[in-house]
């Protein structure tokens, strides 16, 4: 049974030949805590800097909850406010979580092997761990990253078969190979250019992740070894092509705003200022920065089901590629957003997706996105709902 998982938060260096290597180190330890009931608090330093497509979270937060959806047209376990007669109940029920008050939700993931087995990562070393499709949710330490004087943010979390990979800031990299049994911490080379903030598994002992400036790195041997695949940082591809029409890259700042990849390994990512976006291939040596041919701002852009992009611009607004495929050229599709901002779309096939913004917007297309219904599930949570997987 399809799930989806929406995340809340209430209120210029050469990388041709770079490798590095790690030393195995033992098992990280397995603790579950108690319930923490979430109360008012303001955010923390965890808003500092940019995080993988979550770095819109910089705002106030008073507590964190998840909604989890079933491909079912009732809620699971819990009532629903209802809908409007033609929409029927809502698919969607709320789902308390036991967090310290401030932690902010950055990913979530589940186990193909196990859909009911899933994690759940934000600020504060916060990792989540479910066993009955996110209903309820305990606590796991982390003992290795316990032992040193950092709070990590845990960024971002993928999973293929019982291989996992969880990556955060100060840089941190962790590695199940048992389903999330056991995480082993993989030491990392400090030359590293940027942040880690994007992960994925992407087969046996294989994995992808990328750094806020744009390094991406492969590793075929579980980490003990990682590979360049971009010869530079975005910056210096930038200061190579800045003459060649790309509007806005003298205010580049050095950094993505959000960075997505495709299931066939095409990335697309948003500069720090949102005035225009790159993307990457497999074999490429540079990312590829490209205009955007849209007034305002990018918020964030992702993959559609059908191989195409979906793009968001800042103050609301949503519009889909032409065609599939890496292009210039967007169309906008008419959304009930009510003035709130778009924040996350995450398709469940090419017909269905999610779209998922402030103030509780939740919106629902059956048609590759040709047009969009409300859902009114969080219309009573003083949330912004800022991811939907």
């Amino acid at each position: 049974m399809s799930t989806l998982q929406l995340l809340s938060t209430l209120t210029d260096s050469c990388l041709t030949s770079s490798t590095f290597s790690y030393s195995p180190k033992r098992p990280i330890s397995r603790t579950k805590w108690s319930y923490i009931s979430p109360s008012a608090s303001s955010s923390d330093d965890a808003y500092d800097s940019w995080s993988c497509s979550l770095s819109r979270r910089k705002l106030i937060c008073d507590a964190a909850i998840t909604l989890s959806a079933v491909s079912s047209s009732l809620v699971i376990g819990g009532s629903s406010p209802a809908l409007g007669a033609d929409q029927g109940l809502s698919e969607w029920e709320r789902v308390y979580l036991p967090i310290d008050p401030g932690v902010v939700l950055l990913d979530i993931a589940f186990v193909p092997d196990d859909p009911s087995h899933g994690f759940l990562l934000g600020t504060r070393q916060t990792l989540l761990e479910t066993k009955d499709g996110g209903s309820t949710w305990t606590q796991r330490s982390i003992a290795s990253a316990e032992e040193e004087d950092f709070n990590y943010r845990f960024n971002s979390i993928s999973f293929k078969g019982k291989e996992g990979w969880i990556i955060g800031k100060p840089a941190i990299l962790l590695y199940t190979s048992d389903a999330g049994e056991n995480w082993k911490r993989i030491p990392l080379s400090s030359q590293l250019p940027g942040d880690m903030v994007y992960v994925q598994a992407t087969g046996e002992k294989s994995a992808e992740m990328v750094t806020d400036e744009g390094a991406i790195y492969i590793t075929s041997n579980g980490g003990y070894n990682w590979r360049a695949a971009v010869q530079e940082t975005v910056s210096a591809t930038l200061n190579r092509t800045v003459s060649s029409g790309i509007s806005g890259a003298s205010y580049y700042t050095g950094t993505f705003n959000t960075v997505n990849r495709s299931p066939q390994g095409n990335y697309v990512a948003v500069s720090s200022r949102g005035n225009f976006f790159l993307t990457w291939e497999p074999g490429q040596p540079y990312w590829q920065p490209h205009n955007r041919n849209i007034a305002r701002r990018i918020q964030s852009m992702g993959w559609r089901a059908d191989g195409g992009l979906w793009l968001l611009v800042r103050g609301g607004g949503l519009y889909l590629s032409k065609g599939t495929g890496i292009t210039e050229e967007f169309e906008e599709v008419p959304v009930q957003s009510r003035g709130f901002g778009i924040l996350d779309v995450g398709y469940r096939s090419q017909d269905e997706a999610w779209a998922a913004g402030g103030s509780g917007i939740l919106l629902k297309t059956n048609n590759s996105g040709k047009t969009w219904v409300r859902d009114k599930a969080a219309d009573n949570i003083a949330a912004n709902l800022y991811s939907v997987k």
